[in-house]
């Protein structure tokens, strides 16, 4: 018998992602990726049950670190990450808090951050800014109308707002999109990176990478922009975005 918190995989999808569920109304089955930024929903007669203690999530990439030398002392750049999902949240909080980083997370719905981004802004002064949270592109229609998403004009909104607090690409970096979110109107916005280039799912921790990379990158050094990419979890098609260099200061003596 399915309960609500079991992980399951759809047989009509090949079983080629881990969902949780998180409603059941009758034979129908409401799901949220556990990696993946993805609702769905199912028969009940698709989906097949995965041990939750044997599952591991093996997705676990390296930084974009220079090579520490004991002299000097270093101040990675501010991060405050606006997730409308709690539990991706988390798990991106956690990652920075391995990695040692200053990040602020706040929860909120993606059509509420609009509102509340330019004061967020004002107060904790980031050098780094993640929107983020679910999105889609709806079934058979372009996708290069953003009235075609879920919350591609909520971010798209609230990318606007932003940059009226601040314009320069330079002083503050934004990471914004989710799942299948309209990649070309974010970067318009302002953006300095933004899924999703091929419209497809994007990994739970991917613009959290993309900070904490940038972050720990230094002031004088531009990224690596292919190779900062492939550091998540599909690369181009799933993040995009545009050269910039690293918000770390270096000091001496330590």
């Amino acid at each position: 018998m399915i309960k609500i918190g079991d992980y399951v995989t759809r047989n009509s999808y090949k079983n080629d992602m881990i969902f949780k569920v998180i409603n059941i109304d009758s034979n129908t089955i409401y799901l949220k990726g556990v990696d993946y930024r993805l609702y769905a929903n199912a028969n009940i007669n698709d989906l097949v049950l995965v041990d939750k203690k044997k599952y591991k999530d093996e997705f676990n990439p390296s930084l974009l670190v220079d090579e520490e030398r004991s002299e000097y002392f270093y101040l990675p750049g501010k991060i405050l990450h606006i997730d409308s999902d709690r539990e991706y949240l988390k798990r991106c909080m956690n990652y920075y808090k391995k990695n040692k980083l200053y990040a602020i997370g706040k929860c909120m719905d993606e059509e509420d951050i609009v509102n509340n981004i330019y004061d967020l802004l004002d107060e904790y002064k980031v050098d780094i800014l993640v929107i983020t949270g679910h999105d889609y592109l709806k079934k058979n229609t372009s996708k290069f109308d953003i009235d075609n998403y879920q919350n591609s004009k909520n971010f798209y909104n609230a990318i606007k707002e932003a940059r009226r607090y601040e314009k320069s690409h330079d002083k503050l970096i934004i990471i914004a999109g989710a799942c299948q979110s309209d990649y070309e109107d974010l970067i318009r916005a302002g953006a300095n990176f933004a899924s999703s280039p091929k419209r497809i799912n994007i990994h739970a921790l991917d613009p959290a990478i993309i900070a904490s990379n940038l972050s720990l990158t230094k002031k004088n050094k531009e990224i690596d922009l292919k190779e900062l990419l492939s550091k998540t979890k599909n690369g181009s098609d799933g993040i995009g975005g545009l050269m910039c260099s690293g918000m770390m200061y270096v000091g001496y003596p330590r």
